[in-house]
């Protein structure tokens, strides 16, 4: 796979990842727009990220039955649609209901791994991960900026008919660019949507992939979920904009994430993730100086969140590459459960953190995060003692005679 296909692959994930992110900085200026209380307005941000999910349970999974560029093409094209309709929403219920269909339909960046898992080669992998990955990070950092800036210019709708624009162009791309593909199942969509479930039984080593990523997923919740609390608690006296401006840090994993895919690809998923593990804990304890305030708490709780996002993010791709090698045939349907499984972490995560700064505060947040990443290190410790190549990933794949169709399919580009 060429340059030029991975770049442009990034930038679908940027866009499609950036749709679900962008309406968080419009809210007040829906509310104003609409004559509508910002609590009300709030319901647009829930309803894209409840579409969302939706999107990657119900709909993922068919990436293993239809065509890839078809299926690309179809939903960039309703996601465009779904946004347009959004743009010209006369009221709040009509832009609600289009916010969940943009959600619905905006699961182009989890289409996208698979079909890159399987345009290039297997000691490619990890590299074409990171990258997208680096793409998926700037379209959610940049969203916010680009429909603030936009709507404090133009208005509310002008982010959402932009956004329709880019997602109708990048469709009418992607139409001619990305080379054809054999769908890797015939089987009936009810089979389809039960087998992320079958999987996660039958496959231990995605089982440890989505465990690493829950853990970890729910301390990243925790910790940003809670800091907007910490910084506008006595302690720092800052506004809510200071959250934002801390989140730009994150714009480093766009550069690390590349180099964490090209370290699996030289030495595996497991050294990575170990040292994404150790990362993830160094930065609970860094992070705990926050809680002292004033300039050296500002510093740590940068710090900190650095370590924390750069951690996470590479984590991912780690995960993402053991994943995509377990079973050529059924990519869609891995990923179907690993980010299942890494939302349903996350939004726990969401919750203990709050529970944990009630009862405890800042530290209490931090102890949460250490303790998750040590649930996670228990398990992946005794897999460190196995001699390197003991379990090679791929050759679990032909024990299975359910797909009909060979489990890796010919590709042009390949």
């Amino acid at each position: 796979m060429s340059r030029r296909m991975v770049l442009l692959l990034a930038i679908t994930c940027a866009v499609a990842v950036g749709n679900i992110y962008f309406p968080q900085a419009i809210g007040p200026l829906v509310a104003d727009g609409l004559k509508v209380s910002a609590d009300s307005a709030a319901v647009v941000v829930t309803a894209t990220q409840v579409g969302y999910t939706a999107g990657i349970v119900l709909l993922v999974p068919l990436g293993d039955r239809i065509p890839h560029r078809t299926f690309l093409v179809v939903l960039l094209g309703l996601t465009g649609l779904a946004l347009l309709t959004a743009g010209c929403a006369p009221a709040l219920p009509p832009l609600v209901a289009a916010s969940a269909l943009v959600g619905l339909t905006t699961v182009a960046a989890q289409i996208v791994g698979p079909l890159a898992a399987g345009l290039v080669a297997a000691d490619r992998r990890g590299a074409v991960i990171g990258t997208l990955l680096s793409g998926s990070t700037g379209g959610m950092l940049l969203a916010r900026t680009f429909s603030g800036t936009l709507g404090d210019w133009l208005g509310w709708r002008a982010p959402y008919l932009v956004a329709a624009v880019l997602a109708l162009l990048l469709a009418t791309v992607l139409a001619f660019t990305v080379p054809a593909t054999t769908p890797a199942s015939r089987q009936s969509y009810p089979a389809l949507l039960a087998e992320p479930l079958r999987l996660l039984r039958t496959e231990p080593e995605l089982r440890r992939s989505c465990w690493y990523q829950a853990t970890v997923f729910a301390g990243f919740s925790a910790v940003w979920t809670c800091l907007a609390l910490l910084l506008t608690s006595p302690a720092y006296g800052l506004g809510a904009q200071a959250v934002g401006m801390l989140a730009l840090v994150g714009g480093a994993t766009m550069l690390c994430t590349p180099l964490a895919g090209r370290l699996v690809d030289r030495r595996g998923p497991d050294p990575v993730n170990l040292v994404c593990l150790l990362g993830v804990l160094l930065s609970a304890a860094i992070l705990a100086a926050g809680a002292l305030g004033g300039t050296p708490g500002l510093a740590a709780l940068t710090v900190g969140t650095l370590l924390l996002d750069v951690s996470m993010q590479s984590g991912m791709v780690a995960n993402q590459a053991r994943v995509y090698a377990l079973r050529p045939d059924a990519r869609s349907r891995l990923n179907t459960a690993y980010m299942t499984c890494a939302y349903l972490g996350g939004s726990a995560g969401s919750w203990l953190g709050v529970r944990a700064w009630g009862r405890s505060g800042w530290w209490g947040v931090c102890a949460l995060v250490a303790l998750l990443t040590v649930l996670a290190l228990v398990r992946h410790l005794p897999v460190l003692r196995r001699p390197r190549g003991s379990l090679p990933v791929p050759a679990q794949a032909p024990r299975r005679n359910t797909a009909p169709t060979p489990p890796d399919p010919p590709l042009a580009a390949r």
